[in-house]
Order: C-alpha cells, then sequence, then structure tokens
C-alpha cells in the first residue's frame, strides 16, 4: 500500500483545530513510526500518535507515519473502515505483506523488520529533521531505531523495553514484581523473544537522543527493571475541543466507567457495591473479552447500565453527565487516556491508589483515591451527595486539564524537547527552526 497524502481535514481534525496558529521560521520535517496507526490500532498508542502528527501538521510542519498493516492483520484485528483522509502536511505509509504472520514473527523473535526494513530505511533516508518511535514492537522492534537519522524520540507507551508482554502483568494474573520472562511468555502461550537474550536493545538505544515516559511512575518502573538510559516526563494530550453544552438534569446520577472491559481494568471490583440501596448508577462504556463475566456479576442489578462501545463523539455528553470518572485498574497503567478526557469536561475521578493514579491526583486536585472496596464506597457516595465537593474537585480537574494537559501545553514541551536535542546534537538548522521554550513548558526529567 503506497503512502496516501492528505488532501482534506477529517471531520475530527476540523472541529478540534485552533483559530489560528503562526506558521514556524521553517517547518519540520518529523517521521512518526509505530507499529498500530487507526484505522489499524487497538488503543491508545494509535491515537495518540494520529493525535501528535495532526498536531504538528496544524503549526505548519511536515509529518510522515509509517505503520504496520501486518501487525494489526496478524493480531486478528477485525476489518477497520477506510483510512480517513490525513489533514494537510500529513502522509501516511502503510506496511503490509502477503504473509503478514510471518513478517510479524520475524520481526517478534529477531528484533530487526526483516520484511519491511527496506523500504523503512528508504522512508527514513529522505532527511527528516526528527524521527519519533513510538510503539515499535512489531514494526521494526529494537533494530529500526538505527535508521535514518536526525533528532530521535522514543516515546513508551507501555512497558514493551523491559517486560515481553508490555505490562508487567505477570502470568496473566499478578504485578510483576521481578522478572520471570520465559514462565510469562509461555503462560501467556507466546513464544520467548530470542533477541532479548542478547545486547541488540542496549545498542539500539544508544540511537535515540531522549526517551519519553507518560508519567513518573511508568519512567521509575522502567529504571526499576534495569532500562538504564534516562526518560523524559512528557504526559499525554488532547486536542483543543470547544465547550459542549451543561448536561440535562433528570434521573438518577451516575458513576462512569469508560475503557477495555478486562480483567486488569479492575471493573469486578466495582460492580458489587451498586445494588438497590446504592446512591448512584454505574454506567458502563466499552467492550471486551471480559464482558460475559462482568454482565454476569451485574446479573439482578438493576443500577448496572452496560452501554457498549461508544462512538468518540458521544463521550464528552457522558462525561458531563456523571458525578465521577472511576478508574479502578488493578494493573500497572502508563498514562489512562480516558482521566483527560474527563478532566477536560470538569469530571473528577475515583482512581486506585496505584500506578500513575496518585501522582495525576497530587498534581491536579481533580479526584479522590481508594485502595478497598470501603474506600470506593465512601468516595462515591462523597461525591454524589456533595455537589459542592463535586464541582471543587471538578474545576481544579479542568484547570489542571488546560494548563498541564492540552494541546497547546503539550506542543510546547515536545518541541522544546526536540529543540534541547537538536542543540546537544549541533544540529543547528533545527535549534533554528524552534524558539526556545518558557521555562515552565520544560519536560521533565
Amino acid at each position: 500500500m503506497s503512502g496516501r497524502p492528505a488532501d482534506r481535514p477529517d471531520a475530527a481534525a476540523a472541529r478540534d483545530a485552533p483559530a489560528a496558529i503562526p506558521p514556524p521560521p521553517r517547518p519540520l520535517r518529523v517521521a512518526m513510526v509505530t507499529t498500530f496507526y487507526p484505522p489499524f490500532a487497538f488503543g491508545g498508542d494509535g491515537e495518540y500518535v494520529r493525535r501528535l502528527a495532526h498536531a504538528l501538521a496544524r503549526r505548519g510542519h511536515a509529518v510522515e507515519v509509517v505503520h504496520d498493516v501486518d501487525a494489526y492483520r496478524a493480531l486478528g484485528g477485525p476489518a477497520p473502515a477506510a483510512p480517513a483522509a490525513e489533514p494537510p502536511g500529513v502522509t501516511v505509509h502503510a506496511l503490509e505483506s502477503k504473509a503478514p504472520v510471518l513478517s510479524c514473527l520475524a520481526t517478534h523473535q529477531l528484533g530487526r523488520p526483516l520484511v519491511h526494513g527496506r523500504r523503512i530505511r528508504r522512508i527514513l533516508a529522505r532527511g527528516f529533521d526528527v524521527i519519533h518511535f513510538h510503539n515499535v514492537s512489531l514494526v521494526g522492534g529494537p533494530g529500526v531505531l538505527a535508521y535514518g537519522a536526525g533528532v530521535k524520540l522514543y516515546t513508551a507507551h507501555e512497558h514493551w523495553l523491559v517486560c515481553p508482554m508490555h505490562t508487567l502483568w505477570r502470568h496473566g494474573r499478578e504485578l510483576c514484581t521481578g522478572r520471570q520472562c520465559v514462565r510469562c511468555a509461555l503462560a501467556y502461550r507466546r513464544p520467548p523473544q530470542l533477541w532479548r537474550a542478547g545486547s541488540l536493545l542496549a545498542r539500539a538505544s544508544r540511537h535515540v537522543d531522549a526517551f519519553i515516559a507518560l508519567s513518573r511512575f511508568s519512567a521509575d518502573k522502567h529504571a526499576e527493571f534495569g532500562f538504564a538510559p534516562p526518560m523524559t516526563v512528557m504526559a499525554p494530550f488532547l486536542p483543543d475541543a470547544p465547550d459542549g453544552p451543561p448536561a440535562a438534569p433528570g434521573g438518577r446520577p451516575y458513576v462512569l466507567f469508560v475503557g477495555r472491559l478486562e480483567r486488569i481494568k479492575g471493573l469486578q471490583d466495582v460492580i458489587p457495591l451498586f445494588d438497590a440501596a446504592s446512591p448512584a448508577d454505574l454506567w458502563v462504556a466499552g467492550t471486551g473479552t471480559y464482558e460475559p463475566a462482568l454482565r454476569r456479576l451485574a446479573a439482578g442489578r438493576s443500577s448496572v447500565r452496560f452501554l457498549g462501545h461508544r462512538p468518540p463523539e458521544e463521550l464528552p455528553g457522558l462525561y458531563r453527565g456523571a458525578a465521577a470518572l472511576v478508574a479502578p485498574s488493578i494493573c500497572y497503567e502508563v498514562f489512562p487516556l480516558v482521566v483527560l478526557e474527563a478532566f477536560q469536561q470538569g469530571l473528577p475521578v475515583i482512581a486506585r491508589r496505584l500506578g500513575p493514579y496518585p501522582d495525576i491526583v497530587a498534581q491536579s486536585g481533580g479526584g479522590l483515591l481508594f485502595e478497598d472496596r470501603t474506600e470506593l464506597a465512601a468516595a462515591i457516595g462523597s461525591l454524589v451527595t456533595d455537589p459542592a465537593r463535586r464541582a471543587a474537585l471538578g474545576a481544579a480537574a479542568r484547570a489542571a486539564f488546560r494548563a498541564r494537559w492540552s494541546e497547546e501545553a503539550a506542543l510546547a514541551a515536545y518541541l522544546g524537547l526536540v529543540r534541547a536535542s537538536a542543540a546537544r546534537r549541533g544540529l543547528r538548522a533545527v535549534v533554528e527552526a524552534l524558539p526556545a521554550a518558557p521555562e515552565d513548558a520544560r519536560p521533565e526529567r
């Protein structure tokens, strides 16, 4: 499949675009290398790449995205809708072969893009100022980090750099507290990766100027599990969007869950709290392999409502109408996008005291934490029955979103990191193309 240059903005890009953004002194040429990109994507990493590519294009930069359709098909992704037209300034190169499973297996085992390597090299040899690697697990493995020249960044959307299963969820049943990688891979019914037994990742990492973690928690976990290069903390963001109408009054209050219905998301600890005596309903937006078990758990509970998959345009209204977003994950999240979606709409979060959530709540003042069902029930009751407290936490969440996680704040930090990396490398043309970032916009080291 050949690269598809964009000729018109899609509906989401047009809706979210700021009114006017000054053009840069000199547009940068940026390459994004990622395993998944919409519509050939399963989760948030592909959407993150898309948001970043569009945000850079809105600022006048030229972006080319390289992604692997083979990986999506090999992992059983359903036939997607036709790819949306990209906005001006974004070109997409979709890699695919006649044997997607063999292509991905070779990369998975050897850590190099054996099937698509030649094409990736040709694309990245076109003189990019910045090459930004994202989830490269199946698009090229560590070997692809040596391709191309310019400022090189890597964003760790998962814990793949230190965990073959990406999640630090050991044997499919518990938080990982120490490496048992071969046994764990076999528990997931996947072959252990041959390349992890050698020094390929350490050697390939020397080609990267800056590694980016989406949260301080994730950066610390990488260090704990032996990843040596320092990581810059740069949280995800959401594009600017107009404020929607207030939620329509009426009906019982509800607490909202948004996300994949998998055991690691922890919803099984929430559903038992909702019965005829609960002060609110539980609305569940999402689907997944654990959904049948959750529906059985909720049988006979009229206060639990499964909404199924909801299109993105419906989510803001659901957030605005809720009393709180519940985030009960029992695994190590990296940085949950649903929290930013809620904060953007002024909705506080009730989150498990695990992973990045304590930092998010401390930084924003926009939520409550819990460790067990007793604390969870108390937090839900507090926000449902105390409108003033709910409004105060919601206002703090919205203010923190605008200051920390808006597109404007994120792009200032991102381009500041590019500029600083270019300065260390002596890439004067890149430095001169970007203004110095304000002190408060610089990413955390």
